[in-house]
């Protein structure tokens, strides 16, 4: 049978395959946050977002508890989701610059969003187990979004999911090899161009680790690649 977004992010949405992610998801959503007492909360795995046809993937590490675990929708509602989507809408790859819920308007053009893990982690630290979980949803839509040229992964765990997928799809790589900096962009014979890039958690843009011209640079690269002819 073949496979589809439609079928993954159905299959996301249900995914009770961790414990105490699905533990920790529910509570908050129960509990919630005093600032959004008045939301009703997602509380589930959240699916990725974006063009079908996207040419560029944006891979993050995991919703946030009060961010996607509440709307429902990857990078929205928190100020990760604030920073990168400015970001995207600079670069031409989104329709504005905001993201608060699932019905405000956003549209990606040519750019997808997802995550490695896909329910909200305690402290935002998935276990090696709740990765090695949710790979196959990611392996998956990578299948799916077959125009994908490149990747672009925000922080170190991403950059890792994307290179253990490659190496199980048959990439000749050694993760060893492959140094995670900031703007740093690799080219791997038959995958996707994969470029990493600082997280835009509030730890690292309120310290100044990563800027709004950091960002941009990122995504001046991802589209350098996009406008070369396909090998």
């Amino acid at each position: 049978m073949k496979d589809s977004l439609i079928s993954i992010q159905q299959q996301v949405i249900s995914c009770t395959r961790c414990p105490r992610l699905v533990e920790y998801r529910e509570r908050v959503a129960r509990e919630k946050r005093r600032a959004y007492r008045e939301w009703e909360y997602w509380g589930r795995p959240v699916p990725g977002f974006g063009d079908p046809k996207a040419r560029l993937l944006i891979v993050g590490l995991a919703p946030a508890a009060h961010g996607g675990n509440r709307t429902g929708r990857v990078f929205t509602g928190d100020r990760s989701g604030d920073f990168l989507y400015s970001a995207l809408y600079r670069a031409g790859f989104a329709n504005q610059p905001t993201s608060v819920s699932r019905d405000d308007g956003l549209k990606l053009r040519d750019a997808y969003v997802t995550a490695a893990v896909r329910c909200a982690p305690p402290d935002n630290k998935p276990l090696p187990e709740e990765f090695r979980n949710c790979r196959e949803y990611l392996i998956r839509e990578m299948n799916v979004l077959r125009q994908v040229r490149v990747i672009v992964a925000l922080g170190r765990h991403a950059f890792d999911s994307c290179l253990t997928i490659f190496k199980h799809q048959g990439a000749a790589v050694r993760l060893s090899q492959f140094q995670f900096a900031h703007a740093a962009a690799y080219h791997i014979p038959e995958f996707p161009t994969l470029i990493a890039s600082y997280h835009p958690s509030q730890q690292n843009t309120q310290t100044g680790k990563l800027t709004a011209q950091m960002f941009d640079q990122v995504f001046r690269k991802a589209k350098e690649v996009l406008s070369e002819p396909r090998a």
